[in-house]
């Protein structure tokens, strides 16, 4: 299981989804241009001790993470509140990418277009999303439960 993320824009989203990579031995993507300055320094104060605890994988582009990924064969999973599929109802391979937009933008739709599933975590109507690291932990929290994936 790996988390990306497309074009982060706040510093301490990125933080806690790199401890959460790091608690769960999960690489994380980051694909470029993101919204800060993305420097060893950054990521060390957004991500605290952990920024060394975990896998990072820096993309300049969406079309070199796209070819890497498609280069191992791995499915793309983004998660969308524009999504088809509910997350109880997927069933997630251990290979797969758990893909997240922009903070403030979300993801074009090439994006969409390259995504195998596109992902919604159902909340109470009337209600625009959750914050990018909290889906991210309630995502991965699925993905990894169904391929037994956490840590022994």
């Amino acid at each position: 299981m790996e988390l990306a993320l497309y074009q982060p824009d706040i510093p301490g989203n990125v933080g806690a989804i790199l401890r959460l990579g790091a608690c769960f031995g999960v690489p994380v993507h980051v694909i470029e241009p993101c919204g800060f300055a993305f420097s060893a320094r950054e990521v060390r104060r957004s991500g605290m001790d952990y920024a060394d605890k975990v896998t990072i994988i820096r993309h300049p582009d969406w079309e070199h993470f796209l070819g890497t990924t498609g280069e191992r064969g791995q499915r793309l999973a983004l998660l969308t509140t524009q999504g088809a599929t509910r997350l109880p109802d997927v069933r997630f391979k251990g290979d797969d990418v758990l893909l997240f937009g922009c903070e403030s933008k979300g993801v074009p739709q090439i994006v969409h277009d390259a995504a195998t599933l596109r992902v919604l975590i159902p909340m109470r109507p009337g209600l625009r999303s959750l914050n990018v690291a909290v889906s991210a932990g309630i995502a991965l929290s699925e993905a990894l439960r169904q391929t037994n994936g956490f840590p022994a």
